[in-house]
């Protein structure tokens, strides 16, 4: 399977937090082959194991998205709804959506809302119920529902909702298959409930106890009209070798190793500075006694939005410079 169709079979699965365990079934499936142990711990995180006689890394790539959940079905059959994760109401106003069990709606502001200081409060889903018992006969109180946008393709760039971060959940799963020596004794770790504080990824480390680790995850590429200087990557730039996010800042001993690595390999990175945001390196690296901790980032656009995007060619440097420390100690 190429990248592009990797990536598209994972962000059409249903996944939000808390409820990844479609996502889990689909990476099982397309990791099996490759694994020596396949297991899934009590909170879900998905772990493969590839024994090694080598020191203990873990690998981690977050397989939840944001989403939202009904909390309050009004008598014209509008749904109000809560947040799952970092949902803005600027982002997700008129997005289409699905719940698991195929009921589509979209999101649609309120007619008295303030359009310039919108508010969650501000919006409903309408899912085409004319009346409260009708809306009950489609769904329930405490559904989830996810975009419903579709991938596409342009060139070298993908445009996809959930890139965050299904789109590092493909890396790992192309390094896995790619591996054909690993110098450590490896845990690749798709974690649940990283958008909602990292959850996953703190009870995955103790339990694997590893001695170091990188976080594999999408970062936010500021290379737009009018965007923010929040963060140093860029699309097309290659990997995105982490120095620091909000969550943590990563052991030099792994910021330099994989910095050499690009260059001595010619793969095409650049450094991941982000002053906003965190990935699961953030509960990682606390773990115990401490993990030394790396993170390999693929630039992203509009992360949290309907429509990501990012550029493949990114995503393949992610997958070179992760095969590329495999190899060696």
């Amino acid at each position: 399977m190429d990248t592009f169709e990797l990536i598209a079979k994972l962000t059409a699965v249903f996944g939000p937090s808390g409820r990844e365990e479609s996502v889990s079934q689909v990476i099982s499936q397309l990791a099996a082959p490759y694994a020596d142990e396949i297991t899934t711990d009590t909170l879900g995180n998905l772990i493969i194991h590839k024994r090694g006689e080598g020191p203990r890394l873990m690998l981690a790539a977050h397989m939840d998205s944001i989403g939202l959940v009904v909390t309050y079905m009004e008598e014209d059959g509008s749904l109000r709804f809560g947040k799952i994760g970092g949902v803005t109401a600027k982002e997700i106003r008129n997005a289409p959506v699905r719940f698991e069990n195929g009921v589509i709606g979209t999101v649609k502001v309120h007619g008295k809302a303030d359009e310039d200081k919108l508010t969650l409060d501000d919006l409903y889903l309408d899912i085409g119920a004319e009346s409260r018992e009708e809306a009950q006969a489609m769904v329930r109180l405490g559904d989830t529902a996810v975009y419903a946008t579709v991938i596409g393709k342009a060139g070298n760039r993908v445009i996809s909702p959930y890139l965050d971060n299904r789109v590092a959940c493909a890396v790992l799963l192309k390094v896995l298959e790619q591996l054909t020596k690993s110098e450590y004794d490896l845990y690749l770790v798709f974690t649940v409930q990283e958008e909602l504080g990292l959850r996953g990824a703190k009870t995955a480390a103790y339990g694997i106890d590893p001695e170091l680790a990188i976080a594999v995850d999408v970062t936010g590429a500021y290379d737009y009209p009018g965007a923010p200087k929040a963060g140093s990557a860029v699309l097309g730039g290659g990997a995105a070798i982490k120095v620091m996010d909000s969550s943590v800042i990563c052991h030099p001993e792994l910021v330099e190793k994989l910095s050499l690595l690009a260059q001595q390999r010619s793969i095409r990175a650049q450094m991941d500075v982000l002053t906003r945001g965190g990935t699961d390196a953030g509960a990682i690296h606390q773990s115990r006694q401490g993990v030394k901790t790396g993170g390999i980032s693929i630039p992203c656009r509009y992360s949290h939005t309907p429509t990501s995007v990012a550029d493949l060619r990114d995503v393949e440097a992610c997958v070179d410079i992760l095969a590329a420390f495999l190899e060696t100690k």
